[in-house]
């Protein structure tokens, strides 16, 4: 077993997790670039200003933006589909990184912060 250096640092994961509060502070500052992966019908009744959306079901790689030096931030309802977004988008070499929020739009609401519809 050989010793780990207090100068290495492990690898970094790819894929985030950031709760709702570091996204919110990312929005405003020109940090993030969000991607609501939820269904039409859900999107439609509520989601956060800005978002893109691309739907799970629909996913089309060629909508991801660009994003550039931003954080690329994946969401849905709970948490669970935008992982799996992000997973899939990692694994098949489409992006190099990406954020999933923590709790998804359900923390968002519950947090206070803005939603339209």
């Amino acid at each position: 077993m050989t010793p780990t250096s207090p100068l290495t640092n492990p690898p970094m994961d790819p894929i985030q997790q950031a709760d709702v509060s570091t996204i919110h502070k990312w929005l405003g500052n020109d940090q993030a670039v969000l991607i609501d992966v939820r269904e039409p019908h859900e999107f439609d009744a509520m989601h956060i200003p800005g978002a893109i959306h691309i739907p799970l079901s629909q996913f089309d790689v060629n909508a991801l933006p660009k994003g550039e030096g931003k954080h690329m931030v994946f969401y849905c309802a709970m948490g669970m589909r935008s992982q799996s977004v992000a997973d899939q988008l990692i694994e098949n070499n489409i992006i190099d990184t990406a954020v999933n929020m923590v709790g998804g739009i359900q923390a968002w609401s519950a947090a206070g912060y803005p939603l339209e519809s």
